[in-house]
């Protein structure tokens, strides 16, 4: 079978680009995704992400490779599969990054790709309630739900604590003003998530140029006999393997993990790995599967003296209270993120931009050890509040295990490894600290039940820090753009280095790690690069 273009991986980018370039009718094109359909009733209502936390059917369920700095602990990297990807599965806060994070990106030998320039992309992505305006657009696919006056009245106390020791109020992350205190937007629309797939894919099903296959896991791509041009790809499906020819371009959506791992298995990647796994070399491109980074952040817990959400999903009561609320008007609990609350800060008065990001949770829950067990509140009437890192400087890599497919990626994102880093682990402790000091704050506070009063120097927060952080699940990087082939695997077009008729649409093209969560600033990416692509079709 013959299509204009082949996009491997039905994930957040995958969803959107399906949509744009089947949209003319005039390109016939083959979606594959190796997961299966999203039609459960868990994926369109909000608070079903703590269904797919540990649920193989549903997500690849990676984990890191032992991270010496975090306590020799192989870190929990859950990637969606399924369509719609990891925005199927998130917890769907929306937030873009700061402007001076995509500015870093084009001084890094991106023309086109600055904030003044993307702004438009995410301004077309999003049906936003402010309407039209300078930062927001109101007519796009993605709907944005501001949780303002719809959040757990804690929240309340924590935007009041910041405003008593003089930190600024920010209405809208997305707008003018990215610094200080407030409530997350999410993409929802009517109290259900609006993942791209929903979206996008969803409302382009019916089209007959589109074919989506599920449950295809793509080998490798296929080149022509000058191993110059992509013309196609390879699957397994449901046993059988089947190869698929593109007329125009082969495009990689497979995310920050498996989009290095399938260039790996192709023969596009450095020299000195293929050939320890037996991969015949295609094309030398070293960079590919470095650079990766994530966001790293680590949860502290209160016992409160005030009703929280562990009140109400700790009893069976309550859950059907909720349950009810959202089955009959959309709203509460259940339409929501558990992450209402929290903002960007300066961790001090060194730091040219905000550096760190908090969030403030009306529920306190630990992260199961077993995936056997779920996510269940704490307890007792507790909240939580975390940060990390807006920026970190670590960089790690994805690897293939082997030549075989099947095998998952090597995932070392090589976390703490700069004494920056470190630093910015002790400034968020500090912050959080100083946060709960306010007097709203310690208002409705019994205490700190974690770390707790035990540990309270640089050295045992950095320890707590060690053994207690987790990734907030921000994989990117590993084909960064740039113009130099030694370093960075695509073009500002979005092209792989010396392969025609290959791109990489992903969080993968990542420079460097956003400010905040990098959902929104993926759907960006698929937006921009649906432009590049028709361009040059």
């Amino acid at each position: 079978m013959t299509y204009d273009y082949i996009i491997a991986g039905a994930g957040a980018a995958g969803c959107i680009l399906a949509n744009r370039l089947s949209a003319s009718g005039q390109y016939s094109v083959l979606l594959l995704e190796a997961g299966g359909k999203d039609s459960s009733f868990w994926f369109k209502i909000p608070v079903g992400f703590a269904k797919m936390y540990y649920n193989p059917t549903f997500n690849w369920m990676y984990y890191s490779q032992p991270q010496k700095q975090l306590a020799d602990r192989a870190i929990y990297a859950p990637r969606g599969k399924v369509q719609g990807g990891s925005g199927s599965i998130n917890a769907m806060i929306y937030v873009r990054g700061q402007a001076h994070d995509f500015d870093d990106w084009a001084a890094a030998g991106n023309p086109g790709w600055s904030f003044k320039e993307v702004l438009p992309y995410f301004r077309k992505l999003e049906n936003h309630p402010l309407g039209d305006s300078e930062y927001h657009g109101a007519s796009g696919p993605i709907s944005i739900t501001p949780m303002q006056g719809q959040t757990h009245p804690i929240c309340e106390v924590f935007l009041k604590g910041c405003e008593q020791l003089g930190y600024p109020r920010s209405d809208d992350f997305n707008g003018p003003k990215f610094e200080g205190a407030g409530i997350y937007d999410v993409n929802t629309r009517n109290g259900q998530r609006c993942s791209s797939s929903f979206a996008h894919l969803h409302p382009a099903l019916g089209r007959t140029n589109l074919t989506v296959l599920h449950h295809a896991l793509v080998d490798r791509v296929l080149f022509d006999d000058l191993q110059q041009r992509a013309i196609g790809i390879s699957v397994t499906q449901q046993g059988v393997t089947r190869t698929f020819s593109a007329r125009k371009e082969v495009i990689l959506c497979a995310g920050a993990v498996d989009t290095p791992k399938i260039l790996q298995l192709s023969g596009v990647g450095d020299r000195a790995l293929l050939a320890r796994h037996q991969v015949p070399l295609l094309k030398h491109l070293p960079a590919v599967g470095q650079n990766l980074q994530d966001h790293l952040c680590v949860s502290y817990y209160y016992k409160a003296n005030v009703p929280t959400l562990n009140d109400e999903l700790s009893s069976l009561f309550g859950q059907l209270k909720l349950g009810l609320q959202y089955l009959l008007t959309r709203k509460g609990a259940l339409a929501m993120s558990v992450n209402q609350a929290g903002g960007f800060f300066r961790g001090d008065e060194l730091q040219e931009h905000p550096n760190l990001q908090l969030y403030f949770n009306p529920l306190s829950y630990q992260i199961p050890k077993s995936n056997k067990a779920s996510l269940k509140p704490e307890p007792y009437s507790g909240f939580l509040l975390c940060f990390n890192p807006c920026r970190p400087t670590s960089r790690g890599s994805i690897e293939i295990a082997s030549n075989n497919p099947r095998d998952a990626a090597l995932i070392d994102p090589n976390y703490l490894s700069t004494e920056k880093d470190i630093d910015e682990v002790l400034q968020g402790s500090r912050l959080l600290r100083q946060i709960m000091q306010a007097p709203a704050l310690k208002g409705i506070t019994v205490g700190e039940v974690l770390p707790g009063a035990a540990v309270h120097s640089d050295a045992q927060m950095l320890q707590y820090f060690r053994e207690n952080s987790g990734s907030i699940y921000h994989l990117c990087g590993s084909c960064a753009m740039g113009n130099d082939p030694q370093n960075s695997v695509v073009d500002p077009r979005l092209k792989v280095h010396g392969l025609a008729g290959l791109r990489i649409v992903d969080a993968s093209i990542f420079p460097n790690v956003t400010s905040g969560n990098t959902h929104a600033a993926v759907l960006m990416v698929a937006e921009k690069g649906a432009d590049l692509i028709l361009e040059d079709a």
